[in-house]
């Protein structure tokens, strides 16, 4: 008697996960908006296929008026915008699950949030982007947009 054995291996395809931060990588590098009211900068680094990091800042002459570190971060088939600002919730991050991700657009949302529930990033050129952060605040329509340009 003869035993055949056919072994079976899923294709690639079905079994790796779709890299859904690849279109977002126009985003790594620094970013900056001078205003009157102060400078906003933001720096994104790649840590790997999966993640990527982000610092903010809010400087008014050489005083910080606020911080925030961020990920970018894809858990099983999901992307997923995690913020942590000092001195808000508790110093704990807060999980924005993306809803639109294009080659020039992220959108993330967090209905259950305070304020904002949405934050959106639009690449203008290769040199220009929109971050922006809306939803509701006091029961009214709130927006906040932040323009900003690569540093270089």
């Amino acid at each position: 008697m003869f035993v055949i054995f056919v072994g079976y291996k899923p294709a690639m395809a079905q079994t790796k996960k779709q890299n859904q931060l690849s279109p977002a990588e126009w985003l790594i590098g620094k970013w900056q908006n001078k205003t009157t009211r102060g400078t906003v900068s933001e720096t994104w680094l790649k840590v790997n296929d999966s993640t990527f990091t982000g610092k903010s800042y809010f400087l008014r002459g050489a005083d910080t008026l606020s911080t925030e570190t961020i990920r970018l971060e894809q858990r099983n088939a999901k992307l997923y915008y995690v913020p942590t600002v000092n001195n808000q919730n508790g110093g704990l991050p807060v999980k924005f699950a993306a809803t639109a991700i294009t080659p020039t657009q992220m959108i993330f949302e967090n209905p259950e949030h305070d304020f904002p529930q949405k934050i959106t990033y639009t690449q203008i050129t290769r040199d220009s982007l929109v971050a922006e952060i809306s939803g509701t605040s006091k029961g009214q329509p709130r927006s906040v947009k932040f323009p900003m340009a690569r540093v270089k």
